[in-house]
């Protein structure tokens, strides 16, 4: 599956459809994005129900200041509408690959009631 471009057009639709989403916030000008860009889209290709996004936060200024995005690359993992994982900086292969079986192996139940009793 191709890497999915992310606006604020079809960031709440993607989030909402029941998968699990994996984003990088990234910028053109930036050298790490760009060198950790080919690993991304190389783990996206593992996990293909999985949906692999991206949002260029020069084009997407809303969209980072929502999350509050300070450093990039930061990765994010959203699952049923929740942040699992959020860090700033270049991962290597197997660490993304170990974030995504976890993110996908996590009991949401579980998580929706911790969140409730927070």
């Amino acid at each position: 599956m191709a890497v999915l471009e992310l606006t604020k057009e079809n960031f709440n639709a993607t989030i909402e459809g029941g998968k699990t989403v994996i984003i990088d916030f990234w910028a053109p000008w930036c050298g790490p994005c760009r060198a950790f860009a080919p690993t991304f889209e190389a783990v996206s290709q593992e996990f293909p129900d999985v949906v692999f996004a991206k949002i260029n936060t020069e084009d997407e200024q809303e969209l980072g200041a929502a999350f509050n995005i300070r450093s990039i690359p930061t990765l994010m993992v959203f699952r049923e509408q929740v942040v699992l994982f959020a860090e700033a900086g270049m991962l290597p292969k197997s660490a993304l690959q170990d974030i995504v079986k976890k993110s996908l192996e996590l009991d949401m139940v579980k998580v929706h009631a911790e969140i409730a009793a927070q």
